[in-house]
């Protein structure tokens, strides 16, 4: 669980363009601490998780290996930027339909 939990870590940090002494500063930690995760040294403090999910826009579960989905919580956004991301999600479900139908 440790490795993956590490792998996730650098995966989704990187995904979200932050560097390690980014993602440090924004859970208040040294770098060093983002180094050892990702090194699978060391894990993140329980009390992190829900923070470090925040930022890295997961879930806990997908971060800590228990889960294969790559979800994006929803739940910090207004009602408006809600929306837009369901607008975006139908839209991009719409294109994926539409290249299978052309596969066939």
């Amino acid at each position: 669980m440790i490795l993956k939990t590490a792998e996730r870590i650098k995966e989704l940090r990187e995904r979200n363009n932050l560097t390690q002494s980014e993602l440090a500063r924004k859970l208040q930690l040294s770098r060093t601490s983002i180094n050892a995760w990702e090194m699978g040294t060391s894990i993140p403090a329980s009390k992190k998780i829900p923070e470090i999910c925040l930022i890295l826009h997961t879930t806990a579960d997908y971060l800590l290996g228990m889960d294969t989905e790559d979800v994006i919580p929803i739940y910090p956004y207004d009602p408006d930027e809600k929306e837009i991301l369901y607008r975006l999600t139908r839209y991009f479900d719409e294109v994926h339909a539409a290249a299978e139908k052309k596969k066939k």
